[in-house]
């Protein structure tokens, strides 16, 4: 498995815009969970399915929505994002339509970064403020969105998703009674509580909001406290006002709608499984799964070779790593973790650096052990 072809960009129909909309895409995540795969670069930046990125989605998403006005908030190891966001997606906006704003050691949470960039987001127009996260997994209309925003007469509307309740605690979870709006939320609670009508099940926010331009400003700026983060402050504050209302995206090709947090090396390998057979959602550029599905379960990110005779099970190998002839993962759990990562459900990542530590290893215990006498010899 090696470098590609540069990925082709499917075909992106423009939505009509008639309002305008100031969209703030929050890309700033560090991604800790990922381990080694963001040592260097952040969340939003990772690759996903070959030639894509995860930040792809929410951009595609974006220009189809018919949204042409953005600003991209980034923070942690911002540089490749404000390298590829203007190459691949600034002729989908007018000038100075896509605004990239970096962030490090400045913003101190999410509605923080909307408190210090509200200039340019006044700029941009509107009534709505449309708050989106650039490292999820998904296919939406935003224009659905905004569209039930209006008519709901809500302050605040979160996109929402549901998943077993046993999978919440990561997420910001909530319960609204039969007209939408929301009773109660919870910011990654250690015990989500279940759906009113589904108490297996718990309802999530998606991380993406649409706000009331005036009443967002109040609650960035009026409150006695600043408040640094829309999980933490913003949307209880708006839900104890009892102005906060829930929309479900819609179901998609499949049935249901697609999202995925792909915050773990489990789920950002399981997640691009989904993609191998059929796509749950539309990838933002072409990437046939041949070139960056290994079988066994595992997954080749950009640059990184592997030769056939490499047996490697439910792996991430990751950018740019060389894999040696022959190597075995996914087999033995204690000689996975001796060298690389492995997660408790099995997901192993490699990286050039961890092949490295592994071959310099066996290379001073080749140096160091004397040659095997030849007791033939010595009797004959």
């Amino acid at each position: 498995m090696s470098e590609h072809m540069p990925a082709v960009p499917r075909q992106i129909t423009h939505a009509s815009s008639d309002r305008p909309v100031a969209t703030l895409l929050l890309a700033g995540g560090k991604g800790t969970r990922l381990h080694d795969l963001t040592a260097r670069d952040s969340k939003p930046a990772v690759a996903f399915a070959g030639a894509n990125r995860i930040i792809d989605f929410a951009m595609a998403n974006a220009v189809r929505s018919g949204l042409n006005r953005m600003l991209v908030a980034t923070q942690y190891a911002p540089h490749s994002l404000h390298h590829h966001l203007p190459m691949r997606w600034g002729r989908h906006f007018p000038q100075s339509g896509l605004v990239l704003c970096d962030g490090q050691d400045r913003f101190m949470g999410t509605a923080d970064a909307a408190r210090q960039t509200w200039d340019a987001l006044e700029a941009m127009g509107g009534d709505q403020v449309l708050i989106l996260a650039a490292d999820h997994v998904y296919d939406m209309n935003y224009a659905d969105l905004l569209a039930a925003h209006r008519a709901s007469g809500a302050a605040v509307t979160v996109a929402v998703d549901t998943v077993p309740r046993a999978e919440a605690r990561g997420f910001g979870v909530m319960q609204a009674d039969a007209q939408g709006r929301i009773l109660s939320f919870l910011e990654k609670p250690a015990d989500p509580p279940g759906m009113i009508d589904q108490p297996d099940h718990a309802m999530v926010s998606m991380g993406i909001y649409v706000f009331g331009r005036r009443w967002l400003q109040g609650a960035l700026f009026d409150r006695p406290v600043e408040a640094m983060d829309f999980g933490h402050d913003v949307i209880p504050d708006a839900v104890s006002q009892g102005v906060a209302a829930v929309w479900r995206m819609p179901a998609g090709p499949s049935g249901r709608g697609y999202w995925r947090d792909v915050g773990t090396l489990d789920a950002l390998r399981r997640a691009q499984l989904d993609f191998v057979a059929a796509e749950p959602a539309r990838l933002p550029f072409a990437s046939p799964a041949s070139d960056w599905y290994l079988g066994r379960g595992s997954i080749a990110m950009p640059g990184a070779v592997v030769p056939e005779s490499a047996r490697l099970i439910c792996t991430l190998v990751a950018p740019g790593t060389q894999v040696p002839a022959g190597l075995v993962t996914g087999e033995n759990a204690a000689e996975d973790a001796r060298w690389f990562t492995r997660t408790p459900a099995g997901t192993v990542l490699i990286t050039q650096s961890m092949l490295d530590r592994r071959a310099a290893h066996a290379h001073i215990r080749r140096s160091v052990t004397p040659p095997p006498s030849n007791r033939r010899g010595l009797h004959a």
